[in-house]
C-alpha cells in the first residue's frame, strides 16, 4: 500500500496533539495538516484530497456532519467525539470508525487497522458518507442553522432569519433576511427538522415562518394566500390552511 494521506479537523488543541502523537507511530501515514474549524477543514479536504480524516463531531460554526455534507472529495472518516450519544450503530456502520474521547492508543490503532482494511478492499466511501448523512437526516432533532455551499463560499443561515422555503425540483430555495439560497435537500427534511411551532407547511411547495404572516385572504372561493411582511404572497392549500389554523389558533 502507498502512503496514506491524513488530516485532523478538531477544534480542541489537546485533542489534535493526541491524534498527531498517535499518528507519528505509523510510518505508512503521511500527516498533511491540522485544522481547528470546519470551514478550514472543508477547504483542506477539497484541496488536499486526503485518504483519511479524523473529524470531531461537535464543533462551533460547522459540525462534523455539516463538513461531510459540504465536501466534494470523499475520504475515509474516523470520528472523534466526547459524546457517547453519537456512537450509534448506524454511524458505526457508515463511518470507518469513531473514537470516544478520551481514547487509548490501542483503540486508535484498531481504528487505523479498520481504515487500512477498507482501503485494501477498495470500498466506495462516497456511498458510506451518503448513508451516514441520510441517517443524520432521519433523526428528528430541530436544526438551528442551515449550511449552504455555493461554489467555494459557505454560508451559515440561522433559522430565525428564514422567512420561507420553496420547493424547486430536487432542491429547496431558502428565502431569508439575508437573501435567497439554494439547498440540495427535500421539503420533507425541513418540515421534519424545523421547529413546527414557528415553521408551517402551508402548501406542497411552501413552508413559511408564521411570524412573517400578516394576513390570510381568499384567493378563490375555497383557497387562500398568505401575505408576508415583505409583500410575498404564498399559496395555501386546504391542508396548509388547517395547519395554520391549528398553529395560530383562529
Amino acid at each position: 500500500m502507498s502512503q496514506i494521506k491524513a488530516i485532523i479537523i478538531e477544534d480542541e488543541a489537546p485533542a489534535r496533539e493526541l491524534v498527531k502523537n498517535y499518528l507519528a507511530r505509523f510510518p505508512e501515514i503521511e500527516f498533511m495538516g491540522e485544522y481547528g474549524d470546519g470551514f478550514s477543514g472543508v477547504k483542506a479536504i477539497n484541496e488536499l484530497k486526503p485518504d483519511l480524516i479524523f473529524l470531531d463531531i461537535q464543533m462551533p460554526k460547522l459540525n462534523g456532519f455539516e463538513v461531510l455534507e459540504l465536501i466534494e472529495h470523499k475520504p475515509l472518516v474516523i470520528f472523534t467525539t466526547a459524546f457517547e450519544q453519537f456512537a450509534l450503530k448506524a454511524f458505526e456502520q457508515s463511518a470507518t470508525d469513531y473514537l470516544l474521547k478520551p481514547f487509548s492508543f490501542e483503540r486508535f490503532e484498531s481504528a487505523i487497522i479498520r481504515a487500512k482494511d477498507k482501503m485494501d478492499h477498495a470500498k466506495n466511501e462516497d456511498s458510506s458518507i451518503q448513508r451516514l448523512l441520510d441517517t443524520v437526516d432521519e433523526k428528528t432533532e430541530h436544526i438551528d442553522r442551515i449550511v449552504i455551499k455555493t461554489g467555494t463560499k459557505i454560508k451559515v443561515v440561522p433559522v430565525e432569519k428564514v422567512i420561507y422555503l420553496e420547493a424547486q425540483d430536487d432542491y429547496v430555495m431558502i428565502y431569508s433576511e439575508e437573501g435567497k439560497h439554494l439547498k440540495e435537500k427535500t421539503m420533507k427534511y425541513f418540515e421534519t427538522h424545523l421547529d413546527n411551532h414557528v415553521f408551517v407547511r402551508v402548501h406542497r411547495s411552501y413552508i413559511t415562518n408564521v411570524n412573517w404572516i400578516v394576513q390570510l385572504e381568499h384567493f378563490t372561493k375555497d383557497t387562500f394566500v398568505a401575505i408576508l411582511k415583505n409583500g410575498v404572497r404564498l399559496k395555501v392549500s386546504d391542508s396548509g390552511y388547517k395547519n395554520l389554523k391549528e398553529r395560530l389558533k383562529f
